[in-house]
């Protein structure tokens, strides 16, 4: 198996990571300051949300250069000492990729608007103004009602943008905009790069015809409809470019909720290495809602010889902690199945502390998807500015004294000591790993599963409703819950505590 189907990946957003400068947005020192936290929590690698220089319409998701980082975060030199200290340290490092769209502020797209006739007028999505003075098609953007066009009086012509008008769509039929997105791969892998996060990969095709999205589901945007044969034509050519490096990972952010349709993203092992999977954000706390998700994702990689991605949260999502309403025994629950089931973990910074989303009143609001909440900043000391040395960007969550490191830290019943438990569990274990996982079940709102390797058993329980349940079940060797220190056996069965899951070693 390769390095990246057993690694634990911890996404950083780094607005919110750690500030060092004093100016109260986080930066990459703050990260290089924290690689022993990193350690200490067991995960494998850092995922980075974009670092690129950007006029920050959309945080670095509208880039103006894929060749720098942008001063707010620091230097091309700090980000290569960042690169080296975490690979001595163990740890990889992934970037976050933003290949459908650059900044209206980008040269490439301030070159094609400037004419018509312009070189690099195909490199972006252009038409013309209909006849009948209506737009190219009726497709919307996202976080918005309003169309995924903007007209460029100058040169009486509209151009693309699926986000912001700020972050204009390139044009990947254009072969010189492939060929010069291969180079800024290859820019970040020549300084040690060990892959990269592909920002809504499965959007970079688009249909030719540019046809009208159906009207009755159009409100919802463009952008998850865009499921285009082009588009795996385009990973093709992106996973060449990654295989003249060794050991490097594409993770796609394909906004299809469908985990068939996510499944094809992998081609036949020549596309994307592996892709998110968001239908667990969505799904309800339920055991049958989760063993339905569970073994549609199972049958659809299966189906393509893919290995599957977990995530609970990430900063586009509200928080699993928000979501599960701040119940203890169910966020450590969550935990468990992230970290146990066969696929990929990805663990949000701040998830080890059960941090929930930030409550932003509408003037503090910066973000023009209205995703702030989940974007807060990590609370590392229990006062002051909690290990700030500014106020920072967005207020913290609630608690923070309680949810801080340093307040963890020093609990051994606190969420953070639990999940470093938990992910030298997993590390120790080749059964959740790399393991099978076989004997699916919900009953009575209890959800089982095992995982094997080799002689290695391990039968994992969630006890998803607010009652006790009991499960028939083998004994076990030892076994590890989420609730308690010590798990009472009753011969020939488990009873388990309202929220619990337990992960059992036969």
């Amino acid at each position: 198996m390769t390095w990246w189907q057993e690694a634990v990946f911890y996404q950083i957003y780094p607005r919110s990571f750690l500030d060092t400068d004093g100016d109260g947005v986080g930066d990459l020192e703050g990260v290089r300051r924290k690689i022993g936290y990193l350690v200490d929590l067991g995960i494998d690698a850092i995922w980075m949300s974009p670092i690129f220089p950007s006029p920050m319409a959309d945080f670095s998701y509208d880039v103006s250069n894929y060749c720098d980082v942008d001063a707010t975060f620091g230097t091309l030199e700090s980000f290569d000492r960042l690169v080296d200290e975490c690979h001595a340290a163990g740890i990889r490092v992934i970037l976050d990729w933003v290949p459908n769209h650059s900044s209206s502020q980008h040269p490439w797209f301030m070159e094609s608007r400037s004419a018509t006739t312009s070189e690099k007028r195909d490199w972006y999505v252009w038409r013309d103004v209909n006849p009948s003075g209506t737009l190219p098609n009726n497709w919307l953007r996202s976080w918005s009602d309003e169309p995924a066009w903007t007209l460029d009086a100058p040169t009486n012509q509209y151009y693309l943008h699926c986000f912001l008008p700020e972050q204009p769509d390139l044009n990947w039929a254009n072969v010189e905009v492939r060929q010069a997105m291969a180079n800024t791969l290859r820019f970040w892998l020549d300084r040690g790069v060990d892959g990269f996060r592909m920002d809504v990969i499965h959007l970079i095709g688009k249909d030719p015809q540019l046809a009208n999205d159906p009207e009755e589901i159009r409100g919802i945007g463009h952008v998850p409809l865009n499921d285009r044969i082009e588009t795996h034509g385009y990973l093709r050519e992106i996973r060449s470019v990654l295989g003249e490096y060794d050991d490097v990972v594409s993770v796609g952010e394909v906004y299809l909720l469908d985990p068939e349709a996510v499944a094809d993203y992998y081609g036949s092992g020549d596309e994307l290495h592996l892709s998110f999977n968001f239908a667990s954000l969505l799904t309800p706390w339920r055991a049958e809602a989760w063993r339905a998700l569970i073994e549609r994702t199972e049958s659809s990689h299966n189906r393509v010889g893919a290995w599957p991605t977990w995530v609970l949260s990430n900063h586009d999502n509200q928080r699993v902690a928000t979501r599960l309403k701040g119940d203890r025994a169910r966020i450590r629950a969550a935990a468990v199945l992230l970290l146990c089931l066969r696929g990929t973990p990805f663990l949000y910074a701040g998830e080890e502390l059960a941090l929930r989303d930030a409550h932003i009143e509408e003037h503090q609001v910066v973000d023009p998807g209205k995703r702030d909440g989940c974007r807060a900043p990590l609370p590392w000391e229990s006062s002051g500015l909690h290990g700030w040395p500014a106020v920072p960007w967005l207020p913290f969550s609630a608690e923070p004294e309680i949810y801080s490191v340093q307040a963890q830290e020093l609990d051994d019943e606190s969420m953070l000591y639990f999940v470093r438990l938990l992910l030298r569990t997993r590390r120790s274990s080749e059964a959740l790993r790399r393991g099978t996982l076989d004997a699916l079940s919900a009953v009575n709102d209890v959800l089982s599963f095992e995982r094997s390797r080799g002689d290695e058993r391990v039968g994992v329980l969630v006890n998803f409703s607010r009652e006790h349940r009991s499960i028939v079940a083998p004994a076990a060797q030892h076994e590890l819950s989420t609730v308690r220190a010590t798990v009472e056996r009753v011969e020939g069965s488990v009873v388990l505590e309202p929220g619990e899951s337990l992960i059992r070693f036969f």
